[in-house]
């Protein structure tokens, strides 16, 4: 039912009977208002707005007040009164499900529970697999309108984010928040073994692999796992021969970006760092403190079953493999393993027919 025609049917009635009841005779008038009190019980007026909410219901109410009609008028002001009211209504309690925790939708599929309707539909996307936006430019598809936003600015070079520190610019506000610690020295991810800080909560994830000695990340060729992906990356260039990274004073290449700026060091003598018992010099301060213990004598990393002790904690693993006969490295062309990498190259020298 249309709520205008309605208000403009009920008034126009009204005020008719109201004009009879003013010319006519007594009788008539008694007559016209059993009339009136009769469509004051029938009218009632239905508001029904689809954009805000699915259904809202004003009774005659609302706009026959007392027992008199509104004017046209009066009635349109009247419901986009209560219209409003209604809305601000929804809204508030929208809001305030953000602050009170309660989550009235839940997931038919994970029963994950959500404050509101819509975050409900975008997660089902991640059962569903749908992806309805799609890139113009790459064809790749997104489940969220946002993310296909955030997607575009690869294609545009856009980066809207600027550091008003030193002007560097990022495609996401994310990006801007976590680099901008950089300038503050915030660091609110702390581990809880050790107590050291990280201004990423991705780097803490990394850091903790250090305690669990978790390494999700391992090499086909070989067996090796590492703690991080860039590592498993450049350890695959040792397999493949690739060096992408070329020194422009010598001309020598090398399988990582960090392990170019390190040798670069050499070239430039900057933060070379020396022993003082035998005057070598190192381009890592960890490089330094491993050869410190050639001359100190001092083994910190002992073995659990055997009580033997080693000064790299790499040599312990390695040694550790004797006990638990674990062996890790096979070969891809018979399919003998082996604990050690060193013994793996050995013995891949018999395929090859390499010498050295």
């Amino acid at each position: 039912m249309n709520a205008e025609a309605d208000v403009q049917s009920s008034s126009t009635l009204l005020e008719t009977q109201a004009s009879s009841s003013n010319t006519s005779s007594l009788g008539l008038q008694g007559r016209s208002n059993m009339r009136r009190q009769w469509s004051l019980k029938r009218l009632s007026v239905q508001l029904v707005d689809c954009r805000k909410t699915s259904e809202m219901v004003h009774s005659s109410n609302c706009l026959l007040l007392s027992g008199r009609g509104l004017s046209s008028g009066e009635a349109e002001r009247h419901l986009d009164k209560e219209k409003k009211s209604i809305t601000k209504t929804k809204i508030l309690k929208k809001h305030q499900l953000r602050y009170t925790g309660e989550k009235p939708y839940g997931c038919d599929q994970c029963g994950m529970r959500f404050a509101d309707s819509g975050s409900l539909l975008k997660h089902k996307r991640i059962h569903t697999g749908e992806k309805p936006y799609g890139c113009d430019q790459c064809e790749k598809r997104f489940t969220h309108l946002g993310n296909l936003v955030i997607h575009m600015r690869i294609h545009t070079g856009e980066k809207p984010y600027g550091c008003d520190q030193c002007g560097k610019r990022f495609t996401r506000s994310a990006y801007l928040m976590a680099h901008m610690r950089i300038h503050t020295g915030e660091k609110p991810y702390c581990c809880n073994k050790c107590g050291k800080g990280f201004s990423q909560s991705g780097t803490l994830v990394t850091h903790m692999r250090t305690h669990t000695r978790e390494k999700p990340y391992g090499c086909d060729k070989c067996g090796k796992g590492f703690s991080q992906s860039g590592s498993l990356v450049t350890h695959i260039r040792i397999h493949t021969g690739e060096k992408p990274y070329h020194c422009k004073v010598c001309g020598c290449s090398f399988i990582s970006s960090s392990v170019l700026k390190l040798h670069q060091k050499i070239h430039t003598g900057e933060n070379l760092c020396f022993c003082d018992q035998c005057g070598k010099r190192f381009t890592q301060s960890g490089d330094l403190v491993r050869h410190k213990r050639t001359h100190t004598g001092e083994k910190p990393y002992g073995c659990n079953h055997c009580g033997k002790s080693f000064a790299q904690s790499g040599s312990l693993d390695n040694h550790k493999r004797i006990h638990t006969r674990e062996k890790p490295y096979g070969c891809d062309q018979c399919g003998k393993t082996f604990s050690l990498t060193r013994s793996l190259v050995t013995h891949m020298r018999k395929h090859t027919g390499k010498k050295t």
